[in-house]
């Protein structure tokens, strides 16, 4: 069976979710502990999460796309290569 990444994704987000809230609810009794929980749960988004989501969403397009050059430029203005007829 082939697990999909997006439902990976999915359980790493809800496991650092759930993290960052545990360690809000025990704030008050233990600090340290509760400190490490909302750490990982805030690591598990941003390194590990993030990056597989952008991996999985970039696959197969051109980051040349993206780019911002004259030619990418000009296509957003709506101009065109040609030379104005006055010169």
């Amino acid at each position: 069976m082939k697990f999909k990444i997006k439902y990976l994704i999915a359980i790493i987000v809800l496991a650092s979710f759930s993290s960052i809230g545990y360690g809000f609810s025990i704030k008050e009794e233990n600090s340290p502990k509760a400190n490490k929980f909302i750490g990982f749960g805030t690591l598990g988004l941003f390194f590990v999460a993030m990056p597989l989501f952008l991996i999985k969403e970039s696959r197969g397009k051109s980051m040349k796309d993206y780019m911002l050059t004259n030619e990418n430029i000009k296509k957003m203005q709506g101009k065109d290569h040609k030379n104005p007829e006055n010169q």
